[in-house]
């Protein structure tokens, strides 16, 4: 079963979809939640049988689809993508037992199952063109909940979510197609296989345009400033479950493509658009949360947090070295509890009320307070405090950029500080003083459904927080692998002096120069 876990995880949910039609309307509920359930199981035992102390693929799979050019079906995973694989299958399991009374609840949750596996096969998938596949699939369903169960403006967040997205990904396609006519100009033989393309080392004028080409796709994806707009839009009109998965696992996409495809294939590109992206990452950092703050919707306020620390994750992404490029990983994975934990209890508080302005709440800790314990939690964690699971990637993101630019990093470091000022004022607009208005006097605290989703990512933002080795190390392996062949590859000096020699003093054999591949 471990020889074919991977494409396992990936099919599994869509078959169990497809069943899904027939099953009553009154019993589709349990049935997403088994599938869910069973999904998550699978992906536990994918990182209980993953091995840790190896920095390369593991449970790789490969069959031939198009041999002529080269096209193949080829998964596997490292420690770059395994938690967040995990992290996917948790959040649907979650957000399907947690779904409030909703209209046509069979067909969402259907959607649901159909989008999972398009999120495991982007981040699983080692073919270039089996990777744009996952990718662009993963548009329709979102494209779909966001249209049919979101809110009165929901049919032009859909279509502006689909179109900014879907121009990034033809641009990203000319970049694939161009990478593997170069590897066919080098080998005599066409290929699409990433690992393959790893091999090329590419004059430092072609990697320029091919960095352009792939960073549209996957800033747009982020999404970077001044892409990022669509994405107010869909959380605003997305229902619940939309948004978690939304700022839980899709925008990671974006960031993990930085590190699959950017960095180890242009890596002197790389280089030479590093401070050009960290300045555009602080602005997005800096005015988002600003913009956060003036906000007075409370899905509005998380939804541009999400962006701004969003930045973080590019600014270690690009720090290029092993303290900053883990944790962005690591950031990702936080980023993802946190937010997922922050729209659904925007989503639990719009089930009652069926408002998110601030201004109709007020006094809320009174009245809800085990809601307004979580919320502190996870509210605490969004800004950074020390112990929870933010901070870890926060910190290393950071302080891996810090070798970069001491001036860059304290600029970006101001986020936490405005990050703290506007999620303060939110939840003392909803949480303290008085109750003031009729309808909030005798609002139910989170039930017991709520509970089932929320008290796991409150234990996950502590226990990561406090012991974050167990995500760590595999992550740490995996991008000292990456980050030794960017440096391998690098062919100015100035990219050289940039990326770390992790390997100062050992003779490179044969063996070893492989394993670096």
């Amino acid at each position: 079963m471990l020889d074919h876990i991977l494409s396992i995880l990936i099919f599994f949910p869509a078959v169990a979809a497809i069943f899904g039609f027939a099953i009553q309307k009154d019993s589709v509920r349990a049935y997403g939640t088994a599938v869910a359930a069973i999904e998550f199981a699978l992906s536990l035992l994918l990182w209980y049988s993953f091995d840790s102390s190896v920095s390369g693929m593991q449970f790789m799979e490969q069959v031939a689809l198009v041999p002529a050019f080269g096209i193949n079906y080829i998964l596997g995973i490292d420690g770059i993508s395994l938690f967040i694989i995990v992290l996917a299958s948790f959040f649907t399991m979650i957000g399907i037992a947690s779904l409030s009374d909703t209209k046509d609840e069979k067909n969402l949750i259907i959607t649901l199952l159909f989008l999972q596996m398009t999120m495991v096969g982007v981040f699983a998938a080692l073919d270039a063109i089996v990777f744009y596949i996952f990718w662009e699939l993963s548009l329709v369903p979102m494209l779909y909940i966001i249209g049919a169960w979101g809110g009165p403006l929901r049919i032009y967040a859909s279509v502006k979510f689909f179109l900014y997205t879907f121009a990034g990904s033809l641009v990203m396609l000319v970049g694939i197609l161009f990478m593997a006519y170069f590897y066919y100009q080098a080998t005599g033989a066409w290929s699409f296989a990433i690992l393959e393309w790893y091999r090329l080392i590419l004059p430092e004028s072609f990697q320029m345009w091919l960095f352009v080409a792939f960073f549209l796709g996957f800033a747009i994806k982020v999404p970077m400033f001044p892409f990022h707009t669509w994405l107010p839009y869909a959380h605003g009109q997305a229902p619940t479950i939309g948004s978690v998965i939304l700022a839980a696992i899709l925008l990671k996409m974006g960031t993990y493509a930085f590190i699959r495809f950017s960095l180890p294939l242009f890596p002197d590109a790389s280089v030479a658009f590093m401070f050009p992206i960290a300045v555009i990452s602080i602005i997005m950092i800096i005015y988002t949360a600003m913009v956060a703050y003036a906000q007075k919707d409370v899905k509005q306020v998380v939804a541009y947090s999400s962006i701004s620390h969003m930045g973080v994750i590019i600014l270690g992404t690009f720090a290029l070295n092993v303290e900053g490029i883990s944790g962005s990983i690591f950031l990702m994975i936080a980023h993802g509890v946190v937010s997922g934990a922050l729209f659904l209890l925007v989503g639990v508080i719009y089930d009652r009320r069926h408002t998110k302005l601030m201004s109709e709440f007020g006094g809320l800790a009174s009245v809800m307070p085990r809601y307004a314990t979580i919320f502190g939690i996870m509210l605490m964690a969004s800004v950074g405090l020390p112990l929870t699971i933010n901070f870890v990637g926060e910190f290393l993101s950071l302080l891996g950029f810090y070798k970069q630019s001491h001036i860059l990093t304290l600029l970006a470091g101001t986020a936490i500080i405005v990050g703290a000022i506007y999620m303060l004022a939110a939840y003392k607009k909803m949480f303290f003083g008085e109750v003031t208005k009729e309808e909030n006097k005798n609002l139910p605290d989170v039930n017991k459904r709520e509970l089932v989703a929320l008290i796991p990512l409150t234990i996950l933002t502590v226990w990561l927080g406090v012991y974050p080795k167990p995500v760590l190390e595999p992550i740490n392996n995996s991008v000292e692998s990456v980050v030794q062949l960017m440096h391998d590859k690098a062919i100015s000096e100035e990219a050289k002096s940039r990326i770390p020699n992790l390997v100062k003093g050992v003779e490179i054999t044969e063996t070893t120069a492989k394993e670096v591949h």
